[in-house]
Order: C-alpha cells, then structure tokens, then sequence
C-alpha cells in the first residue's frame, strides 16, 4: 500500500495546488472575502508542499526496501546495490528526478508562504498563485504521463540495476543541488509575475526575491562543481568540462542567474534596473525550463539524459512553451507599468553591472545557440555537431572580457564616477595582470594565448576581489561585504586552474606489462601487476601503479570495473591528488599480448578549478547569512 499512499499524496497535492491558484485569482479581484481569501493561500501552500515531501519520501522507502512490485524500482534498482545507491536511485531516474523537482518546488513554496513577510499581501498572493501554475505542470506531467508508483505486473523476483555510472556517492547529492537551484529560479519566476501583475516592482519586491536567487545561484554554482568533478573521476577521459548539452543545460540557468544576482541587488540597495531585473527573473526561469526539456525528452543521447519516450517529451515542450511564453507575454504586457528607476552615469558601479549583465548574456546567447543548433539542423534532415572548439572559440574572448570587468566592477563608484579616478584605483590589479602576463612569457614554457591571457587575469583580478576591503576596519564589514570578495577570488582561483589544465597538462597513452615503466609530465609510472577485485554487484581487474617525482612516492590502482546488472564495463580511475596537481590513472584493456593499455595525465593545479567553485558558493552563502540575519545599522553596501 506505500506506492498507493504515494500515488493519492500526489493527487492531494495537486488538487491543492489547483485550490492555491483558484483562491490567489479569487483573492486578486476586488471583493468583500478579498482578505480572507488571500489569507487563506498561505496554509494551502504549506500543506501542499508537506504532501509533495510525504510521496517523495514514501518512494525512497519502496527503494530502500527493494519493492519489486513497484516498475520505477524494477527498472533502476537491485537487492544487491549498496543502501546508498537503492536511496539515490529513487532519484536517479525520470520519474524520480521530476518527482524530486515538483518536491522542491512545493517545499520552497511552502517556505514563501511561512516566511516572506515583506511583500504586501496582494503581491505575495499573486507571487504564490505562479508557483501554483508551475506546480500543477508538473504534477499533471506526474500524474499523467510519468507516475513514479505505477506497479510492476508481474512483479519479477528482481530488479534490472542502476546504470553503472550513476553508482557513486556524488548522484545522492549532485542532482538535488542542482533541482534545488532549477526550483529557486522558479521562486524567483514568481516573485516576478507576482510584482508585475500587481504593479509593486521595487525595492521590497527585489528584497524579498534576493535570497531567493542566492540561494538558487549557490545550489547551481555547487551541482555544476559537484558534476564536473563527477564526470572527471567517473567517466574516465581526463576532463573537467565537455560542452556536453547536457552540461550546457546546467550552466544556461547558472549565467542567467549570475545576470539576475548582480541586478536585483542594484534594485534592492539603488532602486535601479527594475524591467532588467524581472526580465532576467524570466530568463533564468526559461533557461531552467530549457534544460529540463533537453534532460528529459529523449532528444538527447548523453550519459547526463534520461531517454523518455517522445508522448513524454512532447508534453514537457507544452510546458515550455506555456510557462515561457506566457511569461514573456505578461512581461510584454505589463512591462510598461514598470517605473522608471534611478538614474545612474555609464562610469558606475551600476553602469558595470550592466556591462557585467550585458556580456553574460552574450555568453549565454552563445551556448543557448550552440546548443540547440544541431538539434533544430537534425529535424531538417542535417546530422552536424557543435562541440569544444566552437564553445571555447566563440565564448572564450567574451568571458576573458567579462574577468576584466568583473576585476574593475568592485572599484566603480555608485551612481557617478571617472575613468581617471577608477584607473588610479585599479593601479594593483593592473600591476598583478602585467607581472603576471610577463612573467608566464620569461619563465613558462610556450603556452596557448587564452592560457596565458587566462593565468594573467586571474591574478589581476584575485587582486581587485579584496580591493573593498582596502582601508576599511575588517570586524565591522558586513558579511555580504565578504561574501562578495569570497565570491570574486573564487572565480579568480577557478580560471587559474583551468587556464593551468589547458597550459601545462601533460598526457601519455602506452601499453605496459607488469613491471614495465614509463614517465608521464615529473611523474615516472610503473606498472607492478594486476589482480581481480569483487564486489557486492561487479567484479574487476585491478591493476597496481607505482609512481615517484624526487622524493615523492604514490600508489594508485584504477580498475576495469565489469557489473553483471546491468551488464556494463567501466574504466574506473585512480587519482593521486598533490598540492601541485593530480596525477590521474586509468586502466584500459589487454592488448592480447600480455600487455595493458594504461593513460596517464599529469595535470598541475588542475584542483584550482574545483576549490575556486567551492569559494564561489561559500561566498554566496556568507552573502546570504548576512543579507538574511538581522543586521545592527541599516547601510547601503556594495555587495550582493
């Protein structure tokens, strides 16, 4: 009966979603019950999202206790996984995943309901009637097309398996960071309509909406670094970042969100860029919308997608269509009942954030572009594909342009400033970028323009990250002060590593037999021999390397990783993580003579990419507790 009481807690929550909108609609109109009506939408949202969470809880426990009779367990599970991978595998999935998402999307629903206090009540009620229509999407889309408790007849005596590539501890964290962040843009989405269907786009509007769209970059800046580290290690191939579409799908939202961050904080602290800010609210959305749609409707062949059939697809491009299209019509419609803000001189803090906003979205047009081009050329009967040269070519000169700026955006001046004046303050940050330009000229090896350029202003910038902090007494600089300056060195430490792993990797593809050698970047890598390893669902062959730099000794063994259910081969690496770099093994297979194909990458400091994502989000989430923990004095800081 738990797939039953699953089944009927999404039924429930989506007739109260239904029962959310029908009393903000009501509730909007000029009537005697107006008040009580709207008062009402608060606890129907509440209730709504504990229901959500009692389905999705109750098909975990069907996972967790491997009920066969359920098809979603059937098909992606089996007794013999690990706990974690039965509890990760209720998400692991089509059904669950979206399961999951409407989850959240309720729960955050819920939360607006029981804290936002800020916004009056006809904008709240508006703001709740949104995410209402964005929930009953979704729960049809459950509930019609893609229902997670659909029982399995037969019920056989054991299930097919998750996919082997999804069996890492990573999947029970990486996807509902990433959900968490789609459904904050979502929060955002509302907050918008809401504002504009009752005309308050404004400073309480924005503030109400800023923690919402941290909260939401902080959750995507972590799925993206959870993921690329992900398919670095599991997938075998050495890198950190394949344009993959599916990857895209993740960073589209992520660039939109930044745009978003940047403006509504000059909204809240200036009561500037008001139609910038709830046109980007929208864009955000439809980026996460987009990507969903690229997951989730078969169109995609990635080891990122879920294949779905094209009944489900098509109802998810419904969706799109629907949700995106109506809001760009609302805002169309409405956008001309949006007040002017204030003004601000092009040499501004605001003037960089538009430049800032302006240069984000040139990068967003580019992968957006890229790739749903070869999907629109394939329905005309042309097979073509857009992969890195193109991504790195045509975005790469814009995101060093936008590091330039974001290096000087923190030193602008509110409102009105000069060049004159801004270059005297920049004189640091430009001494770090030439230092460090000719310094990587005299004493590197040759190294490609973009790295070069890359290293340079990541220091020219990592210096301008603390420039706010110049002069000021550090124990009384707001938090979202810090946030701010965590957040730029983060970006700066991020582009030193990857500008490093395009720089200075080095890469040797050989076959060895036990005790053979060779050298690899400072590495010298010997193979000692091999030995089967199994476990509780695969078996493998394990091989044992030996590697030593100077003093340095490591032991590495990577495996080729065999799982009967269901029946896959695997390429499982082994990393020797230094302070200087990784040195990063893989296994291949028997050359049929004895000898073993074995790849080696030795990558200095690529580690910089992943721990500069890490700071990103703590700075984003430093910026959130102070923007959200009450604050002593009210000030007007840079910062988000």
């Amino acid at each position: 009966m738990i797939a039953e009481a699953g089944f009927a807690a999404l039924w429930l929550a989506a007739a109260l979603a239904a029962l959310q909108l029908a009393l903000a609609a009501l509730g909007l109109r000029p009537r005697d019950d107006a008040e009580e009506l709207m008062a009402a939408v608060r606890p129907v949202a509440i209730v709504q999202g504990a229901l959500a969470l009692v389905a999705m809880l109750l098909l975990i426990l069907l996972f967790l206790q491997s009920d066969m009779s359920v098809k979603l367990v059937v098909e992606n599970s089996h007794s013999a996984k690990p706990w974690l991978y039965k509890f990760a595998g209720a998400w692991g999935n089509h059904e669950g995943s979206m399961l999951l998402w409407v989850t959240i999307l309720g729960l955050a629903g819920g939360a607006v309901a029981l804290v936002e206090r800020r916004l009056d009540m006809r904008t709240l009620t508006a703001t709740l009637g949104a995410q209402a229509v964005i929930a009953l999407g979704f729960y049809a889309f459950l509930l019609f097309a893609s229902n997670p408790f659909a029982r399995a007849e037969p019920a056989p005596a054991d299930g097919a398996g998750l996919n082997p590539l999804l069996q890492d501890p990573g999947l029970a964290f990486h996807p509902p960071t990433l959900y968490a962040g789609y459904v904050g843009l979502s929060v955002a989405f509302s907050f918008a309509v809401g504002a504009l269907l009752t005309g308050q786009v404004g400073r309480d509007f924005a503030r109400a909406m800023r923690p919402w769209v941290l909260g939401a970059w902080i959750f995507l800046t972590l799925g993206i670094t959870a993921g690329s580290y992900w398919a670095y290690y599991e997938l075998g191939w050495g890198g950190w970042w394949f344009w993959d579409p599916v990857e895209n799908a993740s960073l589209m939202p992520w660039l939109a969100a930044t745009a978003l961050l940047h403006s509504v904080t000059v909204l809240a602290t200036r009561d500037g860029l008001r139609a910038w800010t709830v046109m980007l609210a929208v864009v955000a959305f439809s980026m996460s919308m987009i990507g969903t749609f690229l997951v989730r409707s078969g169109i995609l062949t990635s080891v990122h997608a879920f294949a779905v059939d094209p009944t489900r697809g098509a109802f998810i491009l419904v969706l799109l269509a629907l949700y995106i299209g109506g809001a760009l019509l609302l805002f169309g419609l409405r956008v001309g009942t949006v007040r002017q803000g204030r003004l601000f001189e092009p040499v501004s803090r605001e003037g960089g954030l538009v430049a800032n906003n302006l240069l984000l979205s040139v990068i967003l047009g580019i992968v957006l572009i890229g790739t749903l081009y070869p999907l629109v050329a394939a329905g005309f009967g042309v097979q073509l594909s857009v992969g890195p040269p193109f991504f790195n070519k045509a975005a790469g000169p814009v995101a060093l342009l936008l590091v330039a700026l974001m290096g000087l955006g923190p030193l602008l001046r509110w409102r009105r400033d000069s060049v004159q004046a801004l270059l005297v303050r920049a004189t640091w940050p430009i001494a770090a970028t030439v230092f460090a330009f000719a310094g990587l000229i005299v004493f590197a090896m040759p190294i490609g323009m973009f790295p070069l350029l890359g290293l340079s202003l990541a220091a020219g910038l990592a210096v301008a990250s603390v420039a706010p902090l110049w002069g000021r007494n550090l124990r009384r600089t707001p938090l979202f002060t810090w946030g701010m300056v965590i957040a730029h060195l983060g970006i700066a430490v991020s582009m030193a590593g990857m500008a490093c792993d395009a720089a200075f990797t080095a890469e040797r593809l050989i076959a060895l037999r036990p005790g053979d050698s060779t050298r690899v970047g400072p590495w010298r890598v010997t193979l000692d021999g091999l030995s089967p390893v199994v476990a509780d669902n695969w078996s493998a062959v394990q091989a044992r390397l030996t590697a030593t730099r100077d003093d340095a000794r490591r032991e590495l063994f990577p495996q080729s990783r065999t799982f009967t259910t269901p029946p896959t081969t695997t390429s499982e690496s082994a990393i020797a993580t230094m302070a200087d770099g990784q040195l990063y093994t893989v296994l291949g297979q028997p050359d049929g003579t004895g000898r073993w194909q074995v790849r080696l990458w030795w990558k200095p400091f690529v580690t910089l990419i992943w721990f500069g994502g890490v700071l990103v989000a703590l700075g984003g989430l430093v910026s959130l507790v102070g923007r959200v923990l009450p604050r002593r004095r009210a000030v007007a800081e840079p910062g988000w």
